[in-house]
């Protein structure tokens, strides 16, 4: 065996391999190669849209929180304004009564006072009569009893 035909026949079987790889093999691997590619880049693209879609998302979340927040404050601004009004409008309504009970009081007083006047008037007048009776020692008719009653209870 010759050196030289040993190494042309291995050049020989080493092109026809890398033809054959070239042609049968390499063709399916690269096939496979750019579809793995293609899906890791749709995988990046998808998880970089995913993660657009996600701050949008947060952003979105933030700002009706933002919203929330505002009207829950609000409401209970109006509930504390609620509360005050009708903390005032109770108290208004006890000053009121308050003013209405004193009134009837002071009424109340009044007529008592006028009555006890009265009652009074009546019983010095009536003690007047007695002691002019007494005084007297005659009685006065009756016109002029009353008459001197009605007098009386005038200058009192």
């Amino acid at each position: 065996m010759n050196l030289n035909a040993t190494l042309f026949a291995q050049f020989v079987v080493f092109i026809v391999l890398a033809i054959f790889t070239a042609k049968v093999v390499w063709p399916p691997l690269v096939k496979v190669l750019d579809e793995r590619a293609k899906k890791i880049q749709e995988g990046l693209t998808a998880a970089d849209r995913s993660k657009q879609e996600m701050i949008a998302v947060q952003k979105h979340v933030q700002s009706e929180l933002a919203k929330a927040r505002e009207e829950g404050q609000k409401r209970v601004q109006e509930a504390e304004t609620r509360a005050q009004q009708i903390a005032d409008d109770i108290k208004q309504d006890a000053e009121n009564e308050a003013a209405e009970i004193i009134a009837q009081a002071k009424a109340q007083a009044e007529l008592q006072i006028k009555q006890a006047r009265e009652q009074l008037r009546a019983e010095v007048a009536s003690l007047a009569v007695k002691g002019a009776e007494q005084i007297l020692k005659r009685e006065i008719d009756a016109k002029a009893h009353a008459d001197l009653l009605n007098k009386l209870s005038a200058e009192l």
